[in-house]
């Protein structure tokens, strides 16, 4: 691969914060109850176009407790079984503490044979099998599916050595869906599919001033047509318009949301560093946030964190004293890098602010 000039374009960045005095450490993941609505139903049937999340909140105030409920141990939080339309939830509480089933199954887990439902009648014992529908998703494709492709954060070390267009067909300044691109440093072994990204924001931590990496701007998909010092590239589809400068990275496939919403396994207790870079209005349920803890962390997808507010310090009998953090919404993490994550916002009662805290919920 070719080294390269950094891009002409100028780069948007994010200064470093100011340091905010650290906060109390965030309680152990699980150190709440299970919590129920105030009247939960008996028995849910689930439908098409029903979610995890959805679910949850029918019958829990927290719905990252989710796998407890269930009883799920941390592997099948991982790989779980699916729930699928039709299928019909019971809340039991019979037991010490509060446990979903699912009606017809001998365990009442989620366990299946073969890929069929096991029906069991009580008056008539027998077995029927049907085909299953597709598993529910844990939030809804349409709300997570305009942040999965942008969501890319890499090393800014990088960025100049990746593959870069030079030019488009025909002396063409602005290419999208359809033009011909070419590029320098695209390696035939890498495959011929990629996307193009722009150099975007630097991420800084805003306590420690660590550079934690550099936005990827997402612009569009492109297949490489002939391999060479030069090589001709489709452009597949174009987000935004697509210009020489601009970088290619191999296509990877993108991340699949577990399905098992849950609280981290590790205390965390992070901030809020960015939004996403084109957004036009405030940030607040089902947006995109940007957070300053990553897989190094102890962060995974499908992690829940609170979302809570900083309200500053008032004085005393002659002493600054500070106020408490106020909790007032969820983030839902569904990307994950080393020393950064991606989330969407659950749930917020007030807009979300860069610099606000997340911790265990």
């Amino acid at each position: 691969m070719q080294d390269a000039a950094p891009p002409t374009a100028p780069e948007a960045a994010v200064p470093p914060q100011e340091a905010v005095p650290a906060e109390p450490a965030a309680p152990a993941a699980g150190a709440s109850d299970i919590k129920l609505q105030d009247n939960p139903p008996a028995r849910y049937t689930v439908k098409r176009g029903d979610t995890l999340w959805g679910i949850s909140g029918r019958f829990l105030k927290n719905p990252w407790k989710w796998p407890e409920i269930w009883g799920m141990n941390k592997d099948e939080i991982k790989n779980p079984h699916l729930i699928y339309p039709g299928e019909v939830i019971i809340l039991d509480l019979s037991g010490a503490t509060p446990r979903l089933r699912l009606e017809g199954v001998p365990d009442g887990g989620l366990s299946r044979w073969s890929g069929y439902e096991l029906q069991v009648s009580k008056l008539e014992p027998r077995v029927r099998s049907t085909a299953l529908a597709a598993a529910i998703p844990t939030i809804a494709a349409k709300d997570l599916a305009p942040f999965l492709s942008r969501s890319l954060v890499v090393d800014p070390d990088s960025v100049a050595l990746a593959p870069k267009i030079v030019a488009g067909i025909d002396s063409r300044v602005v290419l999208s869906a359809n033009d011909t691109a070419f590029a320098v440093g695209v390696q035939r072994n890498k495959g011929s599919f990629w996307n193009v990204f722009r150099p975007g924001r630097l991420f800084f931590d805003p306590d420690t001033k660590e550079l934690l990496g550099r936005e990827a701007v997402y612009l569009g998909d492109a297949e490489v047509q002939s391999f060479g010092e030069v090589s001709a590239l489709r452009i597949l589809r174009a987000r935004q318009e697509v210009s020489s400068g601009d970088r290619l990275t191999v296509m990877t496939e993108l991340p699949t949301l577990p399905y098992v919403p849950h609280a981290p396994e590790r205390k965390v207790l992070g901030k809020v560093i960015a939004g996403a870079s084109d957004a036009l209005y405030e940030i607040g349920p089902l947006s995109m946030v940007i957070l300053n803890r990553g897989a190094r962390d102890g962060l995974e997808p499908g992690n829940v964190l609170s979302l809570l507010r900083n309200q500053g310090s008032v004085p005393v009998d002659g002493k600054m004293l500070r106020l408490p953090l106020q909790e007032y919404g969820l983030v839902m993490i569904y990307r994950v890098f080393d020393k950064v994550s991606f989330g969407l916002v659950m749930a917020a009662s007030r807009p979300v602010n860069v610099n606000d805290f997340v911790k265990n919920p």
